[in-house]
């Protein structure tokens, strides 16, 4: 919606201060009816109308997160999910930066053209393989994760500086976040969304100009400007950092309840008998989902990069998200089901 606002595809109405999502969600739907091609063949207008209703399908997960998973040979190669079609739809670039370097010949032979997702699994497969030499391509693919935990790597900074083209507005995806992107005079930037920069009416732009994140923010004219209260702005991050979190923990646990197995559930049971039920269903799965992530942790020790779909963010904020953490688990041993 930022990058659709911007381009003055979408207006919203002046003097506007507050929007809900479920507004939001209404302002895309309108605009991809109006944004169909008028004169097209009729196949054309068969593959859009498809299209479309596939991007409506999934337009919901806009508020909370859409799975795309990346792939490390290009900044603008991601595995194809039924999310992406949105943005095709919109026509909005969609870019990531994390790219193995094709100089270091080790690294790109462990990766090849696996997707996160493929290579977290080789890892795993190939640390329980007897194969001396698959064992080793493991570590050196297990030793890229961790060496490159902020999702961006200088060879991808390159790539992404000499993709993105001037003035262009696209959407840039790292850290399982979607930011909106620009450049300007050859230099990226980030619009600033983060609710720490809420009362810094002058910070609108964020320079992405290495790998560690401390970029330089900028006014809407990009001229510098530093936030007035830097403590505030970083106590602001942190707090969505946590949020983000325990959203993602949230979601997790509304997709485990979805798959219940209401055919089991015997005819005539009380409502106390099957909150009981449903609540040992609710402890099993969450019990389960803990020690598979503890598990995986512990054959991939893969800092700052999770699963695209659970909307973590990654690096040095994991230590800071361990109390949350902690807090949504009690909350799940305590919590019951009232019927």
């Amino acid at each position: 919606m930022n990058v659709l606002l911007l381009a003055w595809k979408v207006k919203l109405p002046p003097m506007m201060e507050i929007i809900t999502a479920e507004q939001l969600m209404e302002y895309l739907g309108d605009y991809i009816l109006d944004a169909k091609p008028k004169e097209i063949s009729e196949i054309q207008r068969l593959n859009y109308e498809q299209n479309m209703s596939d991007a409506m399908a999934i337009l919901h997960k806009l508020q909370t997160g859409l799975d795309v998973n990346v792939k490390f040979t290009g900044v603008r190669v991601f595995e194809y999910t039924p999310e992406c079609i949105v943005f095709d739809l919109l026509d909005i670039p969609l870019y990531h930066g994390w790219l193995v370097d094709p100089q270091v010949a080790d690294i790109v032979k462990a990766v090849g053209n696996c997707s996160y997702n493929q290579l977290v699994e080789k890892i795993i497969s190939c640390k329980q393989s007897d194969n001396s030499e698959l064992v080793s391509e493991g570590f050196v693919a297990e030793q890229f994760l961790n060496n490159t935990a902020t999702q961006l790597t200088y060879h991808g900074l390159c790539e992404l500086t000499s993709a993105v083209q001037e003035g262009e507005l696209c959407v840039f995806f790292r850290n399982n976040h979607f930011s909106t992107m620009t450049k300007y005079k050859g230099q990226l930037y980030l619009l600033v969304t983060d609710q720490g920069f809420l009362t810094e009416e002058k910070v609108v732009w964020e320079s992405l100009h290495n790998v560690d994140g401390d970029g330089n923010f900028c006014d809407s004219e990009f001229h510098l400007r530093p936030p007035s209260d830097p403590e505030t702005v970083y106590r602001g991050q942190q707090d969505q950092i946590d949020q983000d979190y325990l959203m993602a923990l949230s979601l997790q646990q509304e997709q485990q309840n979805q798959e219940i197995n209401w055919e089991q559930i015997p005819e005539g049971i009380s409502d106390l008998e099957l909150a009981k039920k449903l609540q040992e269903e609710e402890d099993r799965r969450a019990s389960q989902y803990y020690q598979e992530q503890e598990q995986a942790a512990a054959q991939v020790q893969v800092q700052g990069a999770p699963s695209p779909a659970s909307g973590r963010q990654s690096g040095s904020n994991e230590r800071k998200r361990k109390e949350p953490r902690e807090k949504e688990r009690e909350k799940e041993k305590n919590s019951c089901v009232l019927l």
